[in-house]
Order: structure tokens, then sequence, then C-alpha cells
């Protein structure tokens, strides 16, 4: 595709991209090269936690863009000081490495456990994972994804990360040996269907893992900061991890991640852990900014309330047209169709005229909806209304 002089052919192929370029995002739309509108309840993947370009994030990245971007992760800076102050007076957990994405946060999360075990277990390592989990691209973070068919892809993978069944305490017990070190999970599996973790199994792996001396690992990439109506996913199971990792909701759509622990399990000596651009200002000032936003008077209860809205709205639109209901947590839910013809839907959904509507679907008999978290009741009647149309042209 050619935009302007240029061509979209000099971008490594990665993915199916269509033929248009977003050039400006308002909120919960985005337009592109040709005027364009397109309400957006997918906000990147769970990224753009007020919407796009909200005053907050703009007024952060100017703001600090005129006094200093990057001093070298060496040294101190402000808003990496305030951010890491924040986010432990509103958690668990005593300690902060920022990182640059959710899967580079996970790796980290991985090396601690393993350091952990090495120096307290014995050199346990292995971390029991997931069927179907999704916690990065990385080598590692692949391996210790329960995604078919990522444990060839890159063959030879990373091992030590058995899989045990999803929301079953007993498939978890039965996989622990004197090797294992921590369980890992998603406490609501995103790319894995929009499937939460039940809260007495929640309670149960914690104190499975506190019995048996390991460590529990919270993947909070897609759930952290807000989208479930808490400010963290575990919260629902009033539980507290030993270490959890944050990604995509922290930055509201700059690369920001975090991966957070208990003071105990804080292992890492100088040049354990590191990275170039880990905890510059630029990004952790629209940390701040977010993390205020979230903690305001009410906020949180407003994300909930929008979430039992949107429920309703999909079971309502489930109903009408004989399909197998919703599910989810907060604003990250899935709207179950009964064949498989949800990547249709999605094409179809991005042509409509004259507004383009985006929707993801991580399965095929799937939908999922990731909008902005302070997304009003006006723009959710209005995606369902445009469901409604494209539905109503498959049944």
């Amino acid at each position: 595709m050619q935009y302007g002089a240029f061509s979209t052919d000099s971008l490594m192929y990665i993915t199916n991209r269509p033929d248009l370029v977003f050039e400006r995002g308002e909120g919960a739309w985005l337009i592109d090269h040709q005027g364009k509108r397109y309400l957006d309840f997918i906000q990147g993947w769970a990224v753009n936690c007020l919407g796009h370009c909200p005053p907050e994030i703009t007024e952060a990245l100017v703001g600090q863009a005129g006094r200093l971007i990057n001093p070298s992760p060496a040294f101190y800076n402000g808003p990496m000081v305030e951010l890491a102050g924040l986010l432990t007076a509103n958690s668990c957990f005593d300690r902060v490495f920022f990182a640059n994405t959710g899967a580079e946060a996970n790796e980290g999360a991985i090396k601690l456990a393993r350091k952990w075990g090495r120096l307290h277990k014995g050199g346990a390592h292995e971390i029991i994972t997931f069927e179907h989990s999704f916690h990065g691209r990385t080598l590692a973070t692949m391996s210790a994804s329960g995604k078919a068919g990522w444990d060839t892809l890159y063959a030879p993978q990373v091992s030590g990360f058995p899989k045990a069944a999803y929301n079953d305490i007993a498939a978890v017990e039965a996989l622990i040996g004197p090797k294992t070190v921590a369980v890992m999970l998603e406490p609501v599996q995103g790319e894995g269907g929009v499937i939460p973790a039940g809260i007495e199994f929640l309670k149960a792996l914690r104190e499975l893992t506190r019995q048996r001396g390991i460590l529990l690992i919270v993947d909070e990439v897609q759930t952290g900061v807000g989208r479930t109506g808490k400010l963290f996913a575990h919260e629902h199971a009033d539980i507290e991890p030993d270490i959890m990792t944050l990604g995509k909701g922290i930055g509201g759509g700059v690369p920001l991640a975090a991966l957070l622990a208990r003071e105990d399990i804080c292992c890492f000596e100088p040049g354990d852990q590191g990275g170039t651009y880990n905890g510059n200002p630029l990004m952790t000032a629209v940390g701040v900014a977010i993390m205020k936003r979230m903690l305001a008077p009410g906020f949180l209860a407003e994300i909930e309330a929008r979430g039992q809205y949107l429920a309703k709205c999909l079971r309502e639109l489930s109903a009408k047209h004989g399909l197998k209901g919703e599910r989810g947590s907060g604003l990250l839910r899935a709207l179950i169709l009964d064949d498989e013809r949800a990547p249709q839907i999605v094409q179809r959904a991005l042509t409509m005229q004259p507004v383009g509507l985006l929707l993801n679907a991580p399965r095929p008999t799937l939908l999922r909806f990731m909008p902005a978290l302070n997304v009003s009741e006006t723009e959710i009647d209005q995606m369902i209304a445009m469901l409604d149309e494209l539905l109503a042209k498959q049944d």
C-alpha cells in the first residue's frame, strides 16, 4: 500500500494488516487517512486504558519531555520514584522493577523466581503454568505460554514450564515436585478466550503454594490497572501473591511495564537485571498520571458499573441471536458465538459504512471486548447496535 511518498512494503511482514493507516485518535475513536471514523473496542489490546490521546497522557508527555527524558537507568529520576511509591502503597508488594513490555516483565518474573529457587530451594527452577495461557513472545515467555503450537515454533523451547489445566487445583498439585519453584497464571486468560480464574481456585492456589513453600506469580499484564474493576484482578479473590507483572494499561499507550515483588523475594544483585530504557522518566511520568486517575475517588467503581452494563448488553444480544452467552470480568469481556464466524464478523465490522467498528477474535467462536476504561454507556450502546446489525446479517 502506498502512503504519501512511502510504501508499507518497507515494514517487515508479521501480520495481515488492512489497507488503511490510522492518523488520529480521540477517546473511543480512531480516524484513518481517508477521514473514516472507527469505534474502537480493542484499544491496542487493552492498552489504552483512558482511550486515545487522553489529556492526562498528553500533558504528562509534553511536560516531562521539556524537563528530562532519559538520564540512564543507572540513576534515580523523579517519576520513577513516584510511580514505584504509588504502586507499592496500593498493593501488597514492596519493590518494583520497571520494564518496557509485558513480556519483558514476565521474563523478569521468571528470572527472579529461578534465582530465588537457586538461593532458597536447592536449585528448584520449574514454574507451573497453564494450558491456553499467554505470557509474551520472547523465547522464555512463549515456552511458559500454553498456546497451541508454540512449543515447536522456535524449538528447542526453554524447558521448565509444565502445564496444568486452568481452574483445576488437583492438576496443579499433581505437577508440584522437588524442582518446582513457582506457579504462574493470568487471573483472566485473555488470549485463551477471556476465561476468569474462579475465586475459590485462586484462594486454593494461594493456600497450596504457601503450604508447599513455592511462589505464586500473577501475570496481570492484561488484567491489571483497573481493567476488571479492581486495581488488580487478584484482589477479587482477596489473596496476596508473591510476584506480579503489569503492562498494557500501566502505560495507557506508551511502552511501560512493571515487575513487583515482596521484599523477601527480591534477590537480584547488580548486573542480574536491567535495560536501557527501564524506568525512564518520560514513560513513568505517564504511569504516574494513569495511577492517579485510577485512584481518583469513584473511578474504579465506574469501571465496575460499565463492566456490568456491557455484560448485560452482551447477554441480551446473545439471547436475541441464539448465541452461547458472555463471560469475563469488568471491561474485559467476550461474546460466545454458536459457530466459527468471529473472524468474518471482525472483518465486516472494520468495513462498515459510514463508521467502522474495531473488534477482536482471539478464537474463531469468540469476540473479545477491551474498551477504554472510561467508555460511556452511549458508546457501548452504539457498539451493541452495530454488532446487532452484523449478527442479523449472518443469522
